[in-house]
């Protein structure tokens, strides 16, 4: 997935100040994911969760980036009318977000604990939100191609 915001900031960045936040927030929200999964670079003991502080965190960066997405890139990048064109886009994308509702509610509470289930989750996460950058970058993709007829 880093490799796909790397692509995606090589193609579009600096093009628009919107979109070079927007990726920025990506990229770091992918670091924070990769950091809780345990995934290379970043390492976690065998059976062993998170720690509340890590997760929380984590929470806040991708309730953030979903947010931005929703309220402010795609409405100040396509306008109502195109988002109204483009239901397919949005209502997949509007899947994802409750993937990282969901993820949000059942995660980021005040309990000390991480719980059970916690990797199977983020695990579905991480799928959605795979599902997510490539449908965003699609929209960008058309909202460029549209810029150039």
């Amino acid at each position: 997935m880093l490799h796909q915001v790397e692509r995606a900031e090589s193609r579009w960045g600096g093009s628009h100040d919107v979109i070079d936040s927007w990726l920025n927030e990506r990229k770091e929200l992918l670091i924070q994911y990769c950091q809780l999964a345990g995934l290379p670079p970043f390492s976690r003991a065998a059976g062993a969760l998170p720690d509340k502080e890590s997760v929380l965190a984590f929470c806040e960066i991708l309730m953030d980036y979903v947010s931005a997405g929703h309220f402010e890139v795609y409405e100040k990048l396509t306008g109502e009318e195109a988002k109204r064109d483009d239901t397919h886009h949005y209502a997949s994308i509007s899947q994802t977000t409750d993937v990282a509702l969901d993820f949000n509610d059942r995660f980021a509470t005040e309990s000390d604990h991480v719980g059970e289930g916690f990797d199977s989750a983020l695990s579905a996460l991480g799928q959605a939100l795979e599902e997510r950058f490539e449908l965003e970058d699609d929209l960008i993709n058309a909202i460029y191609d549209n810029a150039d007829t």
